[in-house]
């Protein structure tokens, strides 16, 4: 320090995972590339078998004991991980509760315009709570309330699966509407004209027509002409 400034050092985050010569254990139980166990060994031992395979030592279960590492490729590990973590993030968001508060003496622009914007989260896979938000003597008045939530249930009604029942709890009233799942689509058989799905003729098996008898002709719907 000179004339009262600081100079700030740059100090690099050690990775979450430890692989190689990072790994400070001196034996460990090592995993194979294709997952067979292949016991406890030295930690030495273990790294040189990785790299005569050309991969890397990795750290999987630290807090065991011993520590559980297994050979590897570290950068298609690393794209894995990342990936799994944006498959779980995904799942979350869209398990995500989205809400729309409504007042007792909405205006008519203001009811259509939230009703579609819950649309929309219905739509994109979210599940919404539509609620009325009561102030002073308005709880006087909650069939208000009643007919505002009776109203979004019914226009969202072909893209929602409203909850049974309108909860009441303290100055809100509340219903959850979940979004409706897409249809399976028709397999490729089911697509077909009800004439082109009939059954076919049943064969009748060789061992069933006693030897020396000739099997019945099956017959055919086409009229010979």
């Amino acid at each position: 320090m000179s004339g009262g400034r600081y100079v700030s050092i740059a100090v690099s985050r050690p990775p979450s995972v430890r692989i190689n010569n990072r790994i400070r254990f001196p034996q460990i139980r090592v995993i194979g590339p294709d997952g067979t166990q292949l016991g406890i060994m030295a930690t030495k031992d273990a790294l040189r078998q990785a790299q005569d395979q050309g991969l890397d030592l990795v750290e999987i279960s630290p807090n065991a004991r011993p520590p559980v590492c297994r050979i590897l490729d570290f950068g298609k590990y690393q794209y894995e991980e990342a990936k799994n973590a944006k498959r779980a993030k995904k799942r979350q968001h869209s398990s995500q509760l989205k809400e729309m508060r409504f007042r007792p003496k909405i205006d008519e622009h203001d009811i259509n315009f939230k009703t579609n914007r819950l649309r929309e989260f219905l739509q994109d896979g979210h599940k919404v709570r539509a609620y009325v938000e009561f102030r002073g003597r308005e709880m006087t008045h909650t069939e208000f309330g009643y007919r505002i939530l009776e109203r979004v249930k019914e226009s969202l009604a072909d893209v929602g699966l409203p909850e049974p029942s309108v909860r009441m709890e303290g100055r809100h009233m509340s219903l959850i509407i979940n979004p409706k799942r897409a249809p399976a689509k028709p397999k490729d058989d089911d697509r077909r004209p009800a004439e082109s799905r009939k059954e076919e003729p049943a064969a009748i098996p060789t061992e069933a027509v006693p030897p020396g008898v000739s099997a019945p002709p099956v017959a055919s719907e086409e009229l010979s002409a």
